[in-house]
């Protein structure tokens, strides 16, 4: 079932770009209960009223962070697609090697949306789009990957696809071994292939 409620967003100043970009840092870092605005405020070097005067609310502050991590993640891999061979295996590797490079310089403890999740499940929080969107989005690129290679599969191959994607994330997070993204890589790659041989 897709997600179409699109959150409310603000017009960014300056100010509240700082802002933004403390409250990210904190968030990620410390949970997205554990801070609080007292806390963003000091790190941005701004008082608490501006901030409630850019955002109104802590909720607009977590659905700022998690648009603008899904946005600069998206144009991210954009980049990645556009420079892979136009194949579905090229376009599947950029996928998981451009995961690999995001979560080595942005992801330390894993996935930003599944740790939003843990703490934020009720669909009636604002930031709850944003957090279900990101995924269904990466299940539809998935399933258009497939697609290309097994017309008749692609929603089966898509999913396994997108399972393999989504537990390597969680394993990076939890340092559980080395490069699990980079082996979640290889074994789409083998399902990718293995999927083209039934249909060949």
């Amino acid at each position: 079932m897709g997600t179409t409620e699109t959150p409310r967003r603000i017009t960014m100043t300056p100010g509240a770009r700082r802002a933004l970009e403390a409250a990210g840092r904190l968030f990620y870092e410390r949970g997205i209960h554990a801070v609080g605005v007292d806390l963003i405020a000091a790190e941005a070097g701004v008082t608490k009223k501006t901030l409630y005067d850019r955002f109104g609310s802590k909720e607009q502050i977590v659905v700022e962070y998690l648009a603008d991590r899904d946005e600069r993640w998206r144009a991210f891999l954009a980049q990645r697609l556009g420079a892979a061979r136009p194949t579905p295996a090229g376009r599947l590797k950029a996928v998981f090697e451009a995961s690999r490079a995001w979560s080595a310089q942005h992801s330390s403890k894993g996935c930003s949306m599944v740790n939003a999740h843990a703490e934020i499940s009720d669909p009636s929080h604002p930031a709850y789009p944003i957090i279900a969107g990101q995924k269904e989005w990466m299940l539809a690129l998935f399933t258009d990957l497939a697609r290309d290679v097994t017309p008749d599969g692609a929603d089966r191959v898509g999913r396994t696809l997108m399972l393999l994607h989504e537990g390597a994330l969680v394993a990076h997070g939890l340092n559980v071994f080395a490069d699990p993204i980079g082996h979640a890589g290889e074994q789409a790659q083998a399902l990718l292939a293995a999927a083209e041989a039934r249909v060949t």
